[in-house]
């Protein structure tokens, strides 16, 4: 259902390790859409597994997982990545890659919208990292957002991202609520900072 890669496995063992936690177990959460799913990872204690919990005994620790979150993370892998401004632990879905809009590009006011500010203000600046940000899907106010080039694997994406564009594009379109990056970072070739 769940790998643990040997990095992972240490720090989670480490963590349970440190000073009087009395941490035994490892609780993993999804949730977000499955165009950008986000996921949870806590130390437990024995008494804090919920009914209804799936339990996988990993040797070292065990892992207790919601029910309805089972499916999402069948054949994922969790691994303990160290970026230049970021670490922690990382849980790569069995497909990283970015489903494809099923009726070709969004379209409509929002779109137009979205795509005009991507266009005039977002990539002229990170054109010069060798990146680009494309708009790639739309479910009623949440949009979905595809980093390529330099951009995909940056360290700095995450904050490129959240800090700039998401900013720009809430500005100029008030009635979007989320912006979801969908980018598979692990699959990166050409990272600015590499």
């Amino acid at each position: 259902m769940l790998t643990f890669t040997e990095r992972a496995r240490s720090m989670v063992l480490t963590y349970m390790g440190e000073g009087d936690s009395g941490f035994d177990a490892l609780r993993v959460r999804t949730g977000g859409s499955p165009l950008a799913p986000e996921y949870e990872l806590t130390l437990v204690g024995p008494e804090e597994r919920a009914e209804g919990d799936v339990e996988l005994d990993l040797g070292d620790f065990r892992v207790f997982v919601e029910q309805e979150s089972g499916d999402r993370l069948e054949g994922a892998t969790v691994d303990f990545v160290e970026r230049v401004n970021e670490s922690g632990f990382e849980v790569r879905p069995v497909s990283t890659a970015p489903a494809a809009p099923k009726h070709g590009p969004p379209e409509g006011p929002i779109a137009d919208r979205v795509r005009e500010i991507l266009e005039s203000q977002v990539n002229p600046s990170i054109a010069s990292h060798g990146g680009a940000i494309n708009l790639v899907g739309i479910e009623g106010t949440e949009i979905y957002m595809e980093m390529t080039g330099g951009c995909q694997g940056c360290a700095m994406s995450r904050m490129t991202l959240r800090q700039g564009v998401e900013r720009m594009i809430r500005q100029a379109v008030p009635e979007i609520t989320a912006v979801h990056d969908i980018t598979d970072h692990a699959g990166g070739e050409n990272p600015f900072f590499q």
